[in-house]
């Protein structure tokens, strides 16, 4: 097979992917976070998790994928700087599919598999295409934003849920975590502020749903790193990397 044939098996397995991760929020619809006995010790608004409206987020993460991966098969299914992150991107996103329906059944296999699911996402960031930033790198970026602040509040989620730790320790450690973790890709990533914004957007609904009744000094750390990081996608605004 050719290169270029190659090049066009995978942009379709990239839109065949891309589908089915979106389709399984039809299968489990309106997930908004794990249920309070899922853990051992009953994580009732956790102060790691953020308020409920951040899912929202789904939708366009959903739709953007869609549209990079039929506009990566229409008009770019054998260039060749696309085709190094389709890989990764595949893998990513099939066992994105399956990811709702485990989230369901066990939180600790749903924080174990966003792991996965974060890892070759990352991955396919790095490697995606830096002309088409629109359809190629972007959708990426906001996918792996999210997933970057989404690991950490699930391991937050099983340190408490598991009792390794208090629940506003976890909170604190893993916050800290996700903003290192996003300030160093970020940084490294310049050019993508979806990346960085998609992270801000996670941790300002931390700081919402603990200014509400919930522990306000994580409120304040949650505050603090999204400064942190929406600076940092400023910057990756106005000095793209090419």
């Amino acid at each position: 097979m050719t290169p270029e044939g190659r090049n066009t098996l995978w942009a379709i397995a990239v839109l065949v992917a891309a589908l089915a991760f979106g389709l399984s929020s039809f299968i489990v619809p309106d997930f908004g976070g794990f249920d309070a006995d899922q853990f051992p010790i009953p994580q009732e608004d956790p102060p790691v998790q953020p308020a409920g409206y951040a899912f929202a987020i789904w939708a366009l993460i959903y739709l953007w994928l869609v549209a990079g991966a039929v506009y990566g098969l229409v008009a770019r299914a054998a260039a060749p700087d696309w085709a190094e992150m389709r890989p990764y991107l595949t893998l990513s996103l099939v066992v994105g599919a399956g990811w709702l329906p485990v989230a369901k059944l066990s939180a600790l296999a749903a924080a174990v598999l966003i792991w996965v699911m974060l890892i070759p996402a990352l991955m396919a960031l790095f490697r995606a295409p830096l002309l088409d930033r629109w359809w190629g790198r972007a959708p990426i970026g906001l996918y792996t934003g999210w997933l970057s602040a989404a690991s950490f509040v699930a391991v937050g989620l099983c340190l408490a849920g598991w009792g390794v730790m208090g629940e506003v320790q976890a909170a604190f450690l893993c916050l800290v975590l996700a903003v290192g973790l996003a300030a160093y890709i970020q940084i490294a990533i310049e050019g993508v502020p979806e990346y960085g914004f998609a992270v801000v957007w996670a941790l300002v609904a931390v700081a919402v749903n603990n200014l509400t009744g919930g522990a306000v000094l994580v409120a304040i750390l949650a505050l603090a790193g999204a400064v942190v990081i929406g600076l940092l996608a400023i910057r990756a605004m106005t000095i793209p990397r090419a």
